[in-house]
């Protein structure tokens, strides 16, 4: 009978001990994939994609809030497009001109008028004045317009 119970005892350990493993690894898996998930993305455009002008876009940002342009907060900002360009090294000033096209606003949405051809599109979040959060909060694409 003893030899049962201590039997019992030592599958029981080792079951939750196992159970217990599974359940860490699970938890540091989900926390990594939380974490990778932050940034920005085009809600509706994948690179590789060929459009038609007018283009529809839609920004989405997760790690951070949209808000119109002003004194700066951690963890708060607007989206910036940049046309043919990559990301803005983080701490620098994004220029407003033809190709940086700012959403002070708060916008989450634009229509584009773009000519045939191939573009490079990049989404750039940035601060309250429009300092770069770099290059982790930025997403590039290549797209087609036909």
């Amino acid at each position: 009978m003893n030899k049962f119970w201590i039997l019992a005892v030592a599958v029981s350990f080792f079951s939750c001990t196992q159970t217990s493993k599974d359940s860490s690894t699970k938890t540091v898996e989900n926390e990594v994939s939380e974490v990778a998930q932050e940034g920005v993305s085009f809600g509706n455009i994948q690179d590789g994609d060929e459009l038609t002008s007018p283009i529809v876009l839609n920004m989405e940002v997760s790690g951070m809030i949209v808000e119109p342009k002003g004194a700066p907060r951690a963890g708060y900002g607007h989206h910036h497009l940049l046309i043919n360009d990559g990301a803005i090294a983080e701490g620098l000033i994004i220029v407003a001109d033809e190709t940086h096209i700012h959403y002070g606003g708060g916008q989450m949405t634009d229509t584009l008028n773009l000519e045939p051809g191939g573009y490079k599109l990049t989404l750039q979040f940035a601060d309250g004045m429009h300092v770069s959060y770099g290059e982790k909060w930025a997403k590039t694409i290549a797209v087609t317009v036909k």
